[in-house]
């Protein structure tokens, strides 16, 4: 048996949790809009199209923030194509796909969805290829009151408030080869410098995030971030690194380990800001919005785009199926953003529905949750108040790339309006079972267990089907007692473990 321990202590506080970290991530790709969120002529569609049993869904796995239009569309999108009157909107070539985008979801219907659900919007502009104009355009029709021809434009198309979007991301990976209008770090710091300036005088309210390198293994990574963080440090609040997690060699230690290859990125970007910083005498700090993040897609490339010539409206695309070794993983990447609460105010997990996504459906038929719905919605369930400082006794073991991984990954959250506490706990041995022990210190004696959650199974290749939806759910953890301050459990080997207290 693994032992380990977790001391914290209710005075030493990491930071106050930033709700928007449960958020999530859609885009028109695949069925993850058409035939996702909004299928008109679906037993549970509402009057505007939108299925309700994909948003019971959605309130469930708590989702406080949705990034949207892109993604990979974003660099080949025109916004103003998808405003107006539905059957004058034009189609278009989605060229990162090879599909015909219809436009009959748009910015407005989206902010709708976000009313219906009871998410927060994020919208993403598009820099690379349509700019500064229409940049300013698209926050002065969403933002502004009214009196100018955006803002009058939103009225006339059934808006008399504003949308008010407060978060907007400057572009998206907009190094990588793969996009419209690619830009280097010279153009892009520019031009986002610039942009996130006039934003500003629109709406000072707004919080903007600049853009990282696409991927920690690009060739320009760390001199990108300088270059772009020089000319925009004054401008924006976030910036905003995306990670896809791979298990190339089907090694389950290797893959787990992915989750402090997450923690160790999000520190490197923070020093990378900070060193900015320094260099300028600042003060101020910039936040992350880890506005991308979620296992890669295991589909050759050729899968994730319609043949050449083919043009269709619809084409089903990476339609992953996630094992319970990829539910380890997501809850351990959950708590990688959870245990760096002080830096990470957003994140949104790619994407929602269908897509590499914690929700499915079938058309015309059933939703039911993906084997990773359950660490995010445990997470956004049990995710309030403030994330506390950890000391963490554990044994641990070296993988491919990441060495001295420890068995236990932990994390401990108390919200002080409720006297809850709550303790996540991951056994990242394969074959061992954990004892654990937590001490709880300034943080009441004779505390009674609330609830408890336990996510494991033997079979780490075992999947939830549309046939057979409930294969994999939270089972409740009998092997938890608390006497005075001090908690104790056994953790089977390979599990995810969420422990209220009250």
């Amino acid at each position: 048996m693994v032992k380990a321990s977790v001391t914290v202590s209710a005075d030493f506080v990491l930071s106050d949790i930033d709700r928007r970290i449960f958020g999530n991530f859609i885009e028109q790709m695949g069925r993850q809009v058409y035939g996702g969120i909004w299928e008109p002529g679906h037993p549970t569609a509402d009057e505007h199209g939108f299925r309700h049993d994909v948003i019971e869904l959605v309130r469930e796995l708590g989702v406080t923030i949705v990034r949207y239009p892109g993604g990979n569309i974003l660099s080949g999108y025109n916004w103003k194509d998808g405003i107006g009157p539905r059957e004058q909107r034009p189609r278009t070539l989605d060229l990162s796909r090879y599909v015909i985008e219809t436009h009959k979801i748009g910015t407005n219907e989206f902010i709708d969805w976000c009313k219906v659900v009871g998410t927060e919007p994020m919208l993403a502009i598009n820099l690379e290829s349509q700019g500064f104009q229409s940049a300013l355009d698209y926050v002065e029709y969403c933002n502004h009151k009214g009196g100018s021809k955006w803002s009058d434009l939103r009225i006339e198309h059934g808006y008399a408030e504003p949308h008010k979007v407060k978060v907007w991301c400057l572009g998206n990976e907009p190094d990588g080869w793969w996009q419209i209008g690619a830009h280097s770090a010279e153009t892009y710091g520019r031009l986002a410098a610039e942009t996130a300036k006039a934003i500003k005088w629109i709406d000072p309210d707004t919080q903007l995030t600049l853009a990282p390198s696409a991927a920690r293994g690009m060739p320009h990574y760390g001199e990108w971030e300088r270059i772009v963080l020089e000319d925009a440090f004054d401008y924006v609040d976030f910036i905003c690194p995306h990670m896809y997690f791979k298990n190339d060699h089907n090694d389950t230690a290797e893959y787990l380990a992915w989750a402090d290859q997450m923690d160790g990125y999000i520190k490197e970007i923070v020093a990378m800001c900070d060193a900015v910083a320094g260099k300028r005498r600042s003060t101020k700090r910039i936040m992350v919005s880890f506005d991308e993040w979620n296992i890669g897609a295991r589909w050759p490339i050729e899968e994730k785009k319609a043949p050449r010539g083919k043009w269709p409206e619809r084409l089903p695309l990476i339609e992953e199926s996630y094992t319970v070794e990829d539910m380890l993983l997501i809850g351990g990447a959950m708590q990688a953003l959870l245990n760096n609460a002080d830096r990470v105010k957003v994140a949104c997990f790619a994407q929602l529905v269908n897509c590499i996504a914690p929700i499915m459906t079938v058309d015309g038929g059933p939703a039911w949750r993906q084997t990773i719905f359950w660490p995010l919605s445990l997470a956004s369930k049990y995710g309030h108040g403030q994330v506390l400082r950890q000391v963490v006794d554990s044994p641990s073991y070296s993988a491919k790339t990441w060495h001295d991984v420890p068995y236990l990954l932990s994390t401990v959250m108390h919200d002080a309006s409720t006297g809850q506490t709550v303790v996540i706990a991951a056994n990242r041995h394969l074959a061992e079972e954990m004892d654990l022990t937590v001490n709880l210190k300034g943080l009441g004696a004779s505390r009674g267990v609330v609830e408890t959650h336990e996510l494991a199974n033997p079979d780490l290749k075992a999947v939830n089907s549309v046939d057979h939806p409930d294969n994999i759910v939270p089972r409740k953890l009998d092997s938890v007692s608390v006497d005075g301050e001090v908690l104790k459990a056994k953790l089977k080997p390979a599990s995810w473990n969420v422990i209220a207290i009250r």
